[in-house]
Protein backbone atom coordinates (compact mmCIF):
# COMPACT_ATOMS: atom_id res chain seq x y z
CA UNK A 1 0.00 0.00 0.00
CA UNK A 2 1.58 3.24 -0.78
CA UNK A 3 1.02 6.48 1.73
CA UNK A 4 0.97 9.89 0.98
CA UNK A 5 2.51 12.43 3.39
CA UNK A 6 -0.86 13.37 5.47
CA UNK A 7 -1.34 9.79 5.42
CA UNK A 8 2.02 8.95 6.78
CA UNK A 9 1.33 11.63 9.30
CA UNK A 10 -1.88 10.30 10.24
CA UNK A 11 -0.78 6.72 10.46
CA UNK A 12 1.87 7.83 12.99
CA UNK A 13 -0.61 9.63 15.02
CA UNK A 14 -2.91 6.67 15.52
CA UNK A 15 -0.36 3.95 15.83
CA UNK A 16 1.95 5.25 18.80
CA UNK A 17 4.68 6.05 16.78
CA UNK A 18 7.30 7.28 18.43
CA UNK A 19 10.47 7.81 16.80
CA UNK A 20 10.98 7.93 12.77
CA UNK A 21 14.08 6.18 10.96
CA UNK A 22 14.93 8.28 7.80
CA UNK A 23 16.63 5.60 5.88
CA UNK A 24 19.51 6.29 2.24
CA UNK A 25 22.07 4.61 1.09
CA UNK A 26 26.20 5.94 0.00
CA UNK A 27 27.47 5.18 -3.18
CA UNK A 28 28.66 1.86 -2.21
CA UNK A 29 25.00 0.41 -0.78
CA UNK A 30 25.75 0.53 2.57
CA UNK A 31 22.28 1.65 4.55
CA UNK A 32 22.88 5.18 6.54
CA UNK A 33 20.08 6.32 8.74
CA UNK A 34 18.55 9.17 11.29
CA UNK A 35 16.37 9.38 13.42
CA UNK A 36 14.01 11.84 14.56
CA UNK A 37 10.80 12.07 16.90
CA UNK A 38 7.76 11.44 15.62
CA UNK A 39 6.93 15.32 15.95
CA UNK A 40 9.59 16.30 13.74
CA UNK A 41 7.94 14.22 10.44
CA UNK A 42 6.10 17.20 8.95
CA UNK A 43 9.26 19.04 9.14
CA UNK A 44 11.33 16.34 6.92
CA UNK A 45 8.49 16.12 4.41
CA UNK A 46 8.74 20.11 4.38
CA UNK A 47 12.17 21.28 4.26
CA UNK A 48 13.80 18.08 4.84
CA UNK A 49 16.30 16.79 7.05
CA UNK A 50 20.01 18.11 7.50
CA UNK A 51 23.32 15.59 7.61
CA UNK A 52 26.68 16.01 7.24
CA UNK A 53 27.32 14.85 3.80
CA UNK A 54 31.19 15.34 4.29
CA UNK A 55 31.59 12.33 6.62
CA UNK A 56 30.21 9.89 4.02
CA UNK A 57 32.37 8.53 1.96
CA UNK A 58 31.58 8.90 -1.86
CA UNK A 59 29.05 12.61 -0.99
CA UNK A 60 30.24 15.78 -0.58
CA UNK A 61 33.38 17.48 0.37
CA UNK A 62 34.20 19.46 3.43
CA UNK A 63 33.30 22.66 2.11
CA UNK A 64 30.16 22.22 0.33
CA UNK A 65 28.82 19.10 3.13
CA UNK A 66 25.33 19.99 3.83
CA UNK A 67 22.65 17.75 2.04
CA UNK A 68 19.21 17.14 3.45
CA UNK A 69 17.31 13.76 3.72
CA UNK A 70 13.06 13.87 2.16
CA UNK A 71 11.00 10.79 3.27
CA UNK A 72 9.62 9.30 0.21
CA UNK A 73 6.42 8.76 2.02
CA UNK A 74 5.41 5.61 0.17
CA UNK A 75 8.20 3.53 1.77
CA UNK A 76 6.83 3.64 5.10
CA UNK A 77 6.86 0.21 7.22
CA UNK A 78 7.01 -0.51 11.24
CA UNK A 79 10.66 -2.30 12.61
CA UNK A 80 7.93 -5.10 13.96
CA UNK A 81 11.51 -6.14 16.33
CA UNK A 82 11.44 -2.79 18.06
CA UNK A 83 8.54 -2.37 20.95
CA UNK A 84 4.88 -2.00 20.32
CA UNK A 85 5.10 1.13 23.08
CA UNK A 86 7.04 3.72 21.42
CA UNK A 87 7.43 2.34 18.12
CA UNK A 88 9.61 2.99 15.25
CA UNK A 89 8.86 3.46 11.52
CA UNK A 90 11.21 4.01 8.87
CA UNK A 91 11.13 5.66 5.64
CA UNK A 92 13.21 5.75 2.35
CA UNK A 93 14.56 9.24 1.92
CA UNK A 94 15.63 11.07 -1.27
CA UNK A 95 18.52 13.08 -0.78
CA UNK A 96 18.48 17.05 -2.07
CA UNK A 97 20.99 20.23 -1.97
CA UNK A 98 20.25 23.15 0.28
CA UNK A 99 18.47 24.86 -2.65
CA UNK A 100 16.27 21.80 -3.88
CA UNK A 101 18.24 20.39 -5.91
CA UNK A 102 18.16 16.61 -6.48
CA UNK A 103 21.76 14.95 -4.96
CA UNK A 104 23.54 13.37 -8.20
CA UNK A 105 24.94 10.87 -5.76
CA UNK A 106 21.66 9.62 -5.11
CA UNK A 107 21.10 5.69 -6.10
CA UNK A 108 17.49 5.91 -5.69
CA UNK A 109 17.06 9.32 -8.15
CA UNK A 110 19.91 7.35 -10.49
CA UNK A 111 17.43 4.52 -10.24
CA UNK A 112 14.38 6.59 -11.15
CA UNK A 113 16.25 7.94 -14.25
CA UNK A 114 16.32 4.26 -15.64
CA UNK A 115 13.16 3.55 -14.99
CA UNK A 116 11.58 6.61 -16.63
CA UNK A 117 13.94 6.49 -19.47
CA UNK A 118 12.24 2.70 -20.33
CA UNK A 119 9.32 4.15 -19.74
CA UNK A 120 9.60 6.68 -22.49
CA UNK A 121 11.52 3.87 -25.17
CA UNK A 122 7.80 1.55 -24.16
CA UNK A 123 8.98 -0.57 -21.37
CA UNK A 124 8.98 -1.94 -18.08
CA UNK A 125 11.56 -3.82 -16.57
CA UNK A 126 10.66 -5.92 -13.12
CA UNK A 127 13.14 -7.67 -10.98
CA UNK A 128 12.88 -10.51 -8.90
CA UNK A 129 16.32 -10.69 -6.87
CA UNK A 130 17.54 -14.20 -5.11
CA UNK A 131 20.15 -13.36 -2.56
CA UNK A 132 22.54 -15.89 -0.85
CA UNK A 133 24.17 -15.22 2.65
CA UNK A 134 25.58 -17.09 5.75
CA UNK A 135 25.06 -17.35 9.32
CA UNK A 136 27.94 -17.44 11.54
CA UNK A 137 28.03 -18.34 15.05
CA UNK A 138 29.15 -14.90 17.67
CA UNK A 139 31.52 -16.14 20.16
CA UNK A 140 30.82 -15.61 24.26
CA UNK A 141 31.73 -11.56 23.62
CA UNK A 142 29.11 -11.57 20.94
CA UNK A 143 31.79 -11.32 18.01
CA UNK A 144 31.35 -13.25 14.76
CA UNK A 145 33.57 -16.14 14.22
CA UNK A 146 34.10 -18.12 11.26
CA UNK A 147 32.47 -20.86 12.70
CA UNK A 148 29.03 -22.15 10.34
CA UNK A 149 25.52 -21.98 12.08
CA UNK A 150 24.83 -25.10 10.81
CA UNK A 151 26.73 -28.10 8.13
CA UNK A 152 23.93 -28.41 6.11
CA UNK A 153 23.91 -29.05 2.30
CA UNK A 154 21.77 -28.07 -0.32
CA UNK A 155 18.04 -28.11 0.41
CA UNK A 156 18.88 -29.86 3.63
CA UNK A 157 15.75 -30.33 6.01
CA UNK A 158 15.68 -29.30 9.99
CA UNK A 159 17.03 -30.64 12.15
CA UNK A 160 20.16 -30.52 9.91
CA UNK A 161 19.72 -27.23 8.59
CA UNK A 162 19.66 -25.15 11.33
CA UNK A 163 18.59 -22.12 9.31
CA UNK A 164 15.36 -23.07 8.86
CA UNK A 165 13.85 -21.12 12.31
CA UNK A 166 16.03 -18.24 11.20
CA UNK A 167 14.68 -18.00 7.88
CA UNK A 168 11.15 -18.24 8.80
CA UNK A 169 11.96 -15.40 11.51
CA UNK A 170 12.99 -13.24 8.65
CA UNK A 171 10.42 -14.13 6.42
CA UNK A 172 7.38 -12.97 8.55
CA UNK A 173 9.17 -9.69 9.71
CA UNK A 174 9.65 -9.25 6.08
CA UNK A 175 5.87 -9.93 5.71
CA UNK A 176 5.11 -7.47 8.71
CA UNK A 177 6.63 -5.17 6.77
CA UNK A 178 4.48 -5.35 3.65
CA UNK A 179 7.50 -7.26 1.71
CA UNK A 180 6.99 -10.62 -0.09
CA UNK A 181 9.10 -13.10 -0.04
CA UNK A 182 8.34 -16.12 -2.26
CA UNK A 183 10.80 -19.04 -1.32
CA UNK A 184 13.46 -19.77 1.15
CA UNK A 185 15.88 -23.10 1.78
CA UNK A 186 19.13 -23.86 2.87
CA UNK A 187 22.21 -23.60 0.53
CA UNK A 188 25.12 -25.49 -0.98
CA UNK A 189 27.75 -23.91 1.66
CA UNK A 190 27.89 -24.74 5.68
CA UNK A 191 25.38 -22.18 6.82
CA UNK A 192 24.51 -20.46 3.71
CA UNK A 193 20.73 -19.67 3.19
CA UNK A 194 19.10 -18.26 0.24
CA UNK A 195 15.77 -16.29 0.34
CA UNK A 196 13.63 -15.14 -3.06
CA UNK A 197 11.32 -12.14 -3.85
CA UNK A 198 8.28 -11.49 -5.69
CA UNK A 199 8.52 -9.65 -8.75
CA UNK A 200 8.24 -6.00 -8.36
CA UNK A 201 9.10 -3.01 -10.51
CA UNK A 202 13.23 -1.97 -10.09
CA UNK A 203 12.75 0.63 -7.78
CA UNK A 204 10.92 -1.21 -5.16
CA UNK A 205 13.07 -4.52 -5.64
CA UNK A 206 15.85 -2.38 -4.65
CA UNK A 207 14.07 -0.47 -1.83
CA UNK A 208 13.13 -4.65 -0.40
CA UNK A 209 16.91 -5.43 -1.32
CA UNK A 210 18.32 -2.95 1.44
CA UNK A 211 15.80 -3.23 3.85
CA UNK A 212 16.38 -7.54 3.56
CA UNK A 213 19.76 -7.13 4.66
CA UNK A 214 19.04 -4.75 7.45
CA UNK A 215 16.12 -7.93 8.54
CA UNK A 216 18.28 -10.81 7.98
CA UNK A 217 21.51 -8.97 10.03
CA UNK A 218 19.13 -7.39 12.46
CA UNK A 219 17.33 -11.39 13.22
CA UNK A 220 20.59 -12.92 13.64
CA UNK A 221 22.18 -10.99 15.79
CA UNK A 222 18.95 -11.32 17.79
CA UNK A 223 19.29 -15.09 17.28
CA UNK A 224 22.83 -14.53 18.24
CA UNK A 225 24.26 -15.10 14.97
CA UNK A 226 26.17 -13.12 12.51
CA UNK A 227 24.56 -12.81 9.16
CA UNK A 228 27.47 -12.29 6.34
CA UNK A 229 26.63 -11.21 2.74
CA UNK A 230 30.25 -10.95 1.87
CA UNK A 231 30.68 -12.66 -1.75
CA UNK A 232 33.04 -15.58 -0.65
CA UNK A 233 33.57 -15.80 3.57
CA UNK A 234 34.90 -19.85 2.91
CA UNK A 235 37.34 -20.04 0.37
CA UNK A 236 36.30 -23.46 -0.09
CA UNK A 237 33.10 -23.35 -0.26
CA UNK A 238 30.18 -21.74 -2.43
CA UNK A 239 30.39 -17.75 -3.03
CA UNK A 240 26.84 -15.93 -2.19
CA UNK A 241 25.63 -14.66 -5.15
CA UNK A 242 22.29 -12.17 -6.02
CA UNK A 243 20.94 -13.99 -8.82
CA UNK A 244 18.90 -11.06 -10.74
CA UNK A 245 15.97 -12.60 -12.36
CA UNK A 246 14.64 -9.80 -15.31
CA UNK A 247 11.56 -9.71 -17.00
CA UNK A 248 10.93 -7.03 -19.98
CA UNK A 249 6.85 -5.64 -20.14
CA UNK A 250 5.85 -3.87 -23.26
CA UNK A 251 2.49 -2.63 -23.42
CA UNK A 252 1.93 -4.93 -20.15
CA UNK A 253 2.57 -8.18 -21.86
CA UNK A 254 6.21 -10.12 -20.44
CA UNK A 255 8.10 -10.35 -23.94
CA UNK A 256 9.93 -13.60 -22.65
CA UNK A 257 6.87 -15.02 -22.11
CA UNK A 258 5.57 -13.73 -25.90
CA UNK A 259 8.60 -14.77 -27.32
CA UNK A 260 7.63 -18.51 -27.27
CA UNK A 261 4.46 -17.52 -29.13
CA UNK A 262 4.80 -14.34 -31.30
CA UNK A 263 8.92 -13.74 -32.05
CA UNK A 264 10.14 -10.36 -31.13
CA UNK A 265 13.63 -9.37 -31.37
CA UNK A 266 13.49 -7.14 -28.47
CA UNK A 267 13.94 -9.86 -25.52
CA UNK A 268 17.05 -11.29 -27.26
CA UNK A 269 18.43 -7.39 -28.46
CA UNK A 270 17.34 -6.92 -24.71
CA UNK A 271 19.79 -10.02 -23.25
CA UNK A 272 22.82 -9.58 -25.98
CA UNK A 273 23.05 -5.65 -24.73
CA UNK A 274 23.93 -6.74 -20.76
CA UNK A 275 26.17 -9.53 -22.17
CA UNK A 276 27.78 -6.42 -24.42
CA UNK A 277 28.19 -4.39 -21.63
CA UNK A 278 28.77 -6.61 -18.74
CA UNK A 279 32.76 -6.83 -18.28
CA UNK A 280 31.90 -2.14 -17.91
CA UNK A 281 29.58 -2.57 -15.11
CA UNK A 282 31.31 -5.53 -13.68
CA UNK A 283 32.67 -3.16 -11.03
CA UNK A 284 29.27 -1.91 -10.03
CA UNK A 285 27.42 -4.99 -9.89
CA UNK A 286 31.04 -6.80 -7.62
CA UNK A 287 32.48 -4.24 -5.96
CA UNK A 288 34.36 -5.84 -3.55
CA UNK A 289 37.92 -7.63 -3.58
CA UNK A 290 36.64 -10.78 -2.31
CA UNK A 291 34.08 -10.44 -5.01
CA UNK A 292 36.06 -12.02 -7.69
CA UNK A 293 37.16 -14.97 -5.91
CA UNK A 294 34.01 -16.32 -6.48
CA UNK A 295 33.84 -16.10 -10.01
CA UNK A 296 34.71 -20.03 -11.64
CA UNK A 297 33.61 -21.50 -9.15
CA UNK A 298 31.04 -23.81 -7.17
CA UNK A 299 28.86 -22.93 -10.37
CA UNK A 300 29.26 -19.13 -10.12
CA UNK A 301 30.16 -17.85 -14.28
CA UNK A 302 33.58 -17.00 -15.35
CA UNK A 303 32.96 -16.22 -18.85
CA UNK A 304 30.19 -13.88 -20.98
CA UNK A 305 27.85 -16.62 -22.43
CA UNK A 306 24.14 -17.34 -21.88
CA UNK A 307 21.85 -20.53 -22.14
CA UNK A 308 19.01 -21.90 -21.64
CA UNK A 309 19.95 -25.39 -20.16
CA UNK A 310 23.50 -25.05 -18.09
CA UNK A 311 23.26 -23.18 -14.59
CA UNK A 312 26.75 -22.15 -14.45
CA UNK A 313 26.68 -19.44 -17.72
CA UNK A 314 26.50 -15.58 -16.90
CA UNK A 315 22.63 -15.33 -18.63
CA UNK A 316 20.04 -18.49 -18.11
CA UNK A 317 16.76 -18.37 -19.79
CA UNK A 318 15.10 -20.35 -16.85
CA UNK A 319 12.74 -23.32 -17.10
CA UNK A 320 9.38 -20.99 -16.26
CA UNK A 321 6.92 -19.90 -18.59
CA UNK A 322 3.44 -17.53 -17.93
CA UNK A 323 4.42 -14.35 -15.76
CA UNK A 324 7.84 -16.28 -14.25
CA UNK A 325 9.16 -16.00 -17.54
CA UNK A 326 12.53 -14.16 -17.14
CA UNK A 327 16.31 -14.15 -17.57
CA UNK A 328 18.38 -14.73 -14.75
CA UNK A 329 21.77 -13.22 -14.23
CA UNK A 330 24.31 -14.54 -12.13
CA UNK A 331 26.81 -12.52 -11.64
CA UNK A 332 26.15 -9.95 -9.07
CA UNK A 333 26.57 -10.65 -5.58
CA UNK A 334 24.69 -8.78 -2.61
CA UNK A 335 28.02 -6.33 -1.63
CA UNK A 336 26.59 -4.50 -4.86
CA UNK A 337 24.37 -1.03 -4.43
CA UNK A 338 21.16 -2.25 -5.98
CA UNK A 339 19.94 0.71 -7.27
CA UNK A 340 23.39 1.58 -9.11
CA UNK A 341 23.44 -2.27 -10.50
CA UNK A 342 19.62 -2.17 -11.72
CA UNK A 343 20.12 1.52 -13.07
CA UNK A 344 22.79 0.04 -15.40
CA UNK A 345 21.04 -3.35 -16.17
CA UNK A 346 18.59 -1.39 -17.54
CA UNK A 347 20.62 0.86 -19.90
CA UNK A 348 22.27 -2.08 -20.93
CA UNK A 349 19.53 -4.28 -22.08
CA UNK A 350 17.83 -0.78 -23.62
CA UNK A 351 21.24 -0.21 -25.60
CA UNK A 352 20.98 -3.48 -26.82
CA UNK A 353 16.93 -2.93 -28.20
CA UNK A 354 18.50 0.22 -29.44
CA UNK A 355 21.44 -0.93 -31.35
CA UNK A 356 19.03 -3.88 -32.69
CA UNK A 357 22.03 -6.14 -31.36
CA UNK A 358 22.29 -10.41 -31.88
CA UNK A 359 22.24 -12.98 -29.44
CA UNK A 360 25.19 -15.26 -30.04
CA UNK A 361 24.60 -18.51 -29.39
CA UNK A 362 23.85 -20.49 -26.10
CA UNK A 363 26.50 -21.92 -24.50
CA UNK A 364 24.72 -25.09 -23.34
CA UNK A 365 27.82 -27.43 -22.01
CA UNK A 366 30.10 -26.59 -19.34
CA UNK A 367 32.45 -24.36 -19.73
CA UNK A 368 34.76 -25.74 -17.10
CA UNK A 369 35.03 -29.61 -18.59
CA UNK A 370 35.20 -28.38 -22.27
CA UNK A 371 38.86 -28.20 -23.75
CA UNK A 372 40.57 -24.99 -23.58
CA UNK A 373 40.26 -23.60 -27.13
CA UNK A 374 36.61 -24.09 -26.94
CA UNK A 375 36.34 -22.05 -23.28
CA UNK A 376 38.68 -19.25 -25.08
CA UNK A 377 36.87 -18.44 -28.05
CA UNK A 378 34.32 -16.50 -24.85
CA UNK A 379 34.97 -13.18 -23.43
CA UNK A 380 35.73 -13.75 -20.00
CA UNK A 381 34.62 -11.77 -16.78
CA UNK A 382 37.31 -9.08 -15.36
CA UNK A 383 39.59 -11.68 -12.93
CA UNK A 384 39.80 -8.88 -10.37
CA UNK A 385 39.01 -5.80 -8.96
CA UNK A 386 41.76 -3.49 -10.69
CA UNK A 387 40.56 -4.76 -14.14
CA UNK A 388 37.02 -4.16 -13.09
CA UNK A 389 37.92 -0.55 -12.33
CA UNK A 390 40.26 -0.64 -15.31
CA UNK A 391 36.95 -1.75 -17.45
CA UNK A 392 34.72 1.14 -15.88
CA UNK A 393 37.17 4.27 -16.18
CA UNK A 394 37.58 3.83 -19.49
CA UNK A 395 33.89 3.18 -20.32
CA UNK A 396 31.79 5.77 -21.81
CA UNK A 397 28.75 3.75 -21.46
CA UNK A 398 29.04 4.05 -17.77
CA UNK A 399 30.00 7.70 -18.07
CA UNK A 400 27.03 8.10 -19.88
CA UNK A 401 24.58 6.33 -17.74
CA UNK A 402 26.09 7.43 -14.21
CA UNK A 403 26.43 11.07 -13.00
CA UNK A 404 30.79 11.53 -13.63
CA UNK A 405 31.20 13.00 -10.38
CA UNK A 406 29.84 10.06 -8.40
CA UNK A 407 31.69 7.54 -11.18
CA UNK A 408 35.15 9.43 -10.20
CA UNK A 409 34.88 8.87 -6.81
CA UNK A 410 33.44 5.56 -6.84
CA UNK A 411 36.99 4.37 -9.17
CA UNK A 412 38.90 6.48 -7.09
CA UNK A 413 37.80 4.50 -3.74
CA UNK A 414 37.62 1.82 -5.23
CA UNK A 415 41.41 2.15 -6.52
CA UNK A 416 42.40 2.84 -3.21
CA UNK A 417 40.85 -0.71 -1.76
CA UNK A 418 42.86 -2.42 -4.38
CA UNK A 419 45.95 -0.85 -3.64
CA UNK A 420 45.56 -1.45 0.01
CA UNK A 421 44.82 -5.68 -0.77
CA UNK A 422 47.94 -5.01 -2.78
CA UNK A 423 50.49 -3.91 -0.40
CA UNK A 424 48.56 -5.82 2.33
CA UNK A 425 51.39 -8.84 3.74
CA UNK A 426 48.56 -11.05 5.26
CA UNK A 427 45.75 -10.55 2.31
CA UNK A 428 43.36 -13.32 4.11
CA UNK A 429 43.10 -10.64 7.49
CA UNK A 430 42.87 -7.89 4.94
CA UNK A 431 39.60 -9.02 3.59
CA UNK A 432 38.58 -10.61 6.98
CA UNK A 433 38.67 -7.05 8.69
CA UNK A 434 37.42 -5.29 5.64
CA UNK A 435 34.88 -7.27 4.36
CA UNK A 436 33.82 -9.72 7.11
CA UNK A 437 32.36 -7.46 10.27
CA UNK A 438 30.57 -5.12 8.12
CA UNK A 439 29.03 -6.51 4.78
Amino acid sequence: MKFTENEVIQFVNENDIKFVKLVFCDIFGTMKNISILADELPRAFESGISFDASSIKGFMNIEKSDLFLFPDPSTLSILPWRPQQGRVVRLLCYIKHPDGRPFEGDGRLILKKAIDTAHESGYKVEIGPECEFYLFLQDEKGLPTKIPHDYATYLDAAPVDKGENVRREICLTLEQMGILPESSHHEQGPGQNEIDFRYSDAMIAADNLITFKSVVKTIANINGLHASFMPKPLKEFSGSGLHINISLLKNNINLFENKMVNYTPEPDSFIAGILDKIPEITLFLNPLVNSYERFGSHSAPKYVTWSSENRSQLIRIPAASGKYSRVELRSPDPSCNPYLAFALLIYAGLDGIKNKLKLDEPADYDLYKASGDAAENYKKLPPTLAEAVENAEKSDFVHNCLPSEIVEKYIQIKKEQWNRYSLSDDKESFELNTYFYTV
